[in-house]
């Protein structure tokens, strides 16, 4: 409400804590408050307290990935269509209103987060963003050479995946969510614009740090930070 073009969305929304048809209905009303500036953010969800805090068991990889899989089909249908039904294997939907839908037309943008296969595809099928934090197997933070080079083995596969559904790679914008694994580079003014530049040669579109913290893994100088994104 108190913006006019900033966009504004959720990095990243998960199936730990929403079901679809709720979810819809809140993103179709922050679409019409922001004036259609909205972007959904979505991923698979974490693991730890991330996965267990509204008191159930934590899902298996397996299970999270298919689960996945069904909530971001059955979200893209919810609000591209002001009735929809839907049986799942997770998730179910029987008429539901989703009048009178977003503002933002045929539905809000989605942001994937994607590093394997599987969900590298759901962000080349439904995605206008693919989302990344850099490999989860590796230890942060990783500085700009190495995280571009980690990086940019991830968009070939992105772009192999693209491919095989027909897409073209061009058309999916590319997202880099730094820390912890990823260094944002907010040391200096200096090492802000050779880190957000590296990225920026190897084809991302949009480069996102955290506002600084007291402690790690998003610990910066405010000042600092200040300078940076002022000059």
């Amino acid at each position: 409400m108190a913006t006019e073009r900033i966009r504004l969305g959720t990095l990243v929304a998960s199936p730990n804590f929403r079901h679809p048809v709720p979810l819809a209905k809140e993103l179709m009303t922050l679409d019409d408050i922001s004036g259609g500036r909205l972007t959904l953010g979505i991923g698979a969800g974490g693991e730890g307290w991330d996965a267990t805090m509204l008191g159930h068991t934590a899902w298996s990889r397996s299970e999270r990935a298919e689960r996945f899989a069904e909530f971001v089909d059955l979200l893209d249908r919810l609000l591209r269509e002001p009735v929809t039904s839907y049986r799942g294997r997770f998730y179910s939907a029987d008429e539901a209103r989703t009048y009178p839908g977003c503002v933002q037309r045929p539905r809000v943008p989605f942001a994937v987060a994607a590093a394997g296969p599987r969900a590298m595809r759901l962000a080349t099928l439904y995605g206008e963003t693919w989302v990344t934090t850099g490999d989860l197997k590796r230890q942060g933070p990783v500085g700009a050479a190495d995280g571009a080079k980690m990086i940019r083995e991830q968009i070939a596969r992105l772009e192999e995946v693209c491919v095989q559904v027909g897409r073209d790679p061009a058309s999916l914008r590319r997202l880099i969510l730094t820390g912890p694994i990823l260094d944002p580079g907010l040391a200096s003014v200096e090492a802000f614009r050779d880190t957000a530049g590296r990225y920026a040669e190897i084809g991302i579109t949009d480069f996102v740090v955290h506002w600084p913290r007291r402690t790690e893994p998003y610990a910066a100088d405010l000042a600092t930070f200040e300078r940076i994104f002022s000059a």
